[in-house]
C-alpha cells in the first residue's frame, strides 16, 4: 500500500465512530510495509484513535510510522494527550491529514511531536479529512453547528397535498437514507405546525438500532400538545419559544420533559439564527432542519443553512392549495435566488436526491 492507501484506511476506520462533540478520527500504524496496529475514536470520553492503534501495535510501534486523520491532541481533556503516548511508544514518523482547528491544539500537537524528534508530514488526504469532520471544523472555528436543510418533495416542489397528506412522497429507500442522515445529526429541528400535524418521533431507525438526536420544536406561541411523540423519547427535547409564549403551555411542556429556550421573534416567527447560536453554545456540532415550507423559508432567509438535501419523487401533486417545499416571500429576481455548489446527485430507485452547499 502507498502512503495514501494507509491514510484512506485510517479515514475508513474513523467513520465507525459516533464521537460528537469530538471529531471522528482513525489511526493506522505501519512497520516494514505491514499494518501492525489500527484504531478509531468510538465516542466522546473514550480513548482516542491513536491510543487504540498503539495498544494494537504493542512493542511493534517502536520505529514505526503512524497515519492519523487529525492532528494528535496535546492537552489533558477527558483523556490524556495523544502526543505523549505517541512519543513514549517510540513512533518514528507521523502522517497527519489535517491540523486540528481547535485552539487548544491548532499545530501545538505537531510541534510537540517534532520537538521530540519525530518526523511529521501534514496534508495527506486533507480534503477527505475535512469533509469527514466538516461539522466539527465549523463549530470549532465559528462556535456554530453545521446546518443541513432536508426535504422530500414531488417533482413540482410540493411536500403535501391540499388536504395535508404527505405519506409517503418518497420511496422506502429514500426514507431509509434519510434515517442515516438523521443518525449523524446532533439535533433535528421542526416547526410547531409539523410537530402538531405529523407528530413525528424524530428518531433515526437503522435496522435494529435506533439513535436519538435532540428534538427541537420552534413555536412562537408555545401552543404544543404535551403528549407529542418527540417528548417521549430518550435524549433531549427542546422547545424554542417566543418571548410572548403562553407560560402555562410551556410549564406543561417542561413537565413532559422538554427544555425551554426563550428566543426573539422575527415577523412573528422564532428566530432560527438565534436558535442555531444557542445550539452551538450547547455543544451541538450538526443540526438537521426538517420543518415545513415556512421553517425552510425562515432558515434560508436568515442565512443559517450550510447544506441542502432534497429528495425528489417522480410524482406531480399540483394545486394552488398544496404545500410548497419552501414558503415565505421568495426571491425577487432569478439573480437573487439562492445558489448551490459542490452538487452531488444520488439515485434511490426512481427517487433522486440532490445535495449541495449554499454558495456564500
Amino acid at each position: 500500500m502507498t502512503h495514501t492507501g494507509y491514510m484512506l484506511r485510517a479515514l475508513k476506520l474513523a467513520k465507525r465512530g459516533r464521537t460528537s462533540p469530538n471529531p471522528m478520527v482513525g489511526a493506522v500504524i505501519v512497520k516494514d510495509d505491514n499494518i501492525v496496529g489500527e484504531g478509531y475514536h468510538p465516542k466522546a470520553g473514550e480513548p482516542h484513535a491513536e491510543v487504540f492503534a498503539l495498544r494494537d501495535a504493542g512493542d511493534r510501534a517502536k520505529g514505526a510510522t503512524m497515519y492519523v486523520t487529525l492532528e494528535p491532541c496535546c492537552h489533558q481533556g477527558r483523556t490524556p494527550p495523544c502526543t505523549r503516548a505517541i512519543i513514549e511508544a517510540g513512533i518514528a514518523e507521523v502522517y497527519v491529514a489535517m491540523v486540528d482547528p481547535d485552539p487548544k491544539v491548532a499545530s501545538k500537537g505537531i510541534d510537540e511531536l517534532r520537538s521530540a524528534g519525530i518526523t511529521v508530514h501534514v496534508g495527506l488526504c486533507e480534503e477527505k479529512s475535512r469533509a469527514l469532520n466538516e461539522a466539527y471544523i465549523k463549530h470549532r472555528t465559528t462556535g456554530m453547528p453545521l446546518v443541513t436543510l432536508k426535504s422530500a418533495m414531488s417533482l413540482d416542489g410540493k411536500i403535501a397535498t391540499r388536504t395535508g397528506d404527505s405519506k409517503w412522497i418518497t420511496n422506502e429507500r429514500s426514507r431509509k437514507y434519510a434515517h442515516t442522515i438523521r443518525s449523524g445529526a446532533d439535533a433535528i429541528i421542526v416547526g410547531g405546525n409539523t410537530a402538531r400535524t405529523d407528530n413525528p418521533s424524530l428518531t433515526a431507525r437503522l435496522g435494529r438500532k435506533t439513535y436519538y438526536p435532540a428534538r427541537v420544536v420552534i413555536t412562537a406561541t408555545g401552543n404544543l400538545p404535551a403528549d407529542l411523540k418527540l417528548f417521549d423519547q430518550p435524549g433531549d427535547s427542546i422547545v424554542a419559544a417566543g418571548p410572548d409564549a403562553d407560560a402555562t403551555s410551556l410549564r406543561k411542556l417542561e413537565e413532559a420533559g422538554a427544555r425551554i429556550i426563550r428566543l426573539e421573534t422575527q415577523k412573528g416567527r422564532v428566530s432560527l439564527a438565534g436558535l442555531i447560536r444557542e445550539l452551538g453554545k450547547m455543544g451541538y456540532l450538526s443540526v438537521l432542519i426538517e420543518g415545513g415550507g415556512e421553517t425552510a423559508a425562515s432558515a434560508i432567509e436568515e442565512r443559517v443553512v450550510d447544506k441542502v438535501l432534497c429528495f425528489h419523487a417522480p410524482i406531480i401533486i399540483g394545486g394552488r392549495d398544496s404545500v410548497d417545499s419552501v414558503g415565505g416571500i421568495g426571491a425577487e429576481t432569478i439573480s437573487s435566488a439562492v445558489e448551490l455548489d459542490h452538487i452531488r446527485l444520488r439515485r434511490f430507485g426512481d427517487d433522486i436526491a440532490v445535495e449541495g452547499y449554499i454558495r456564500k
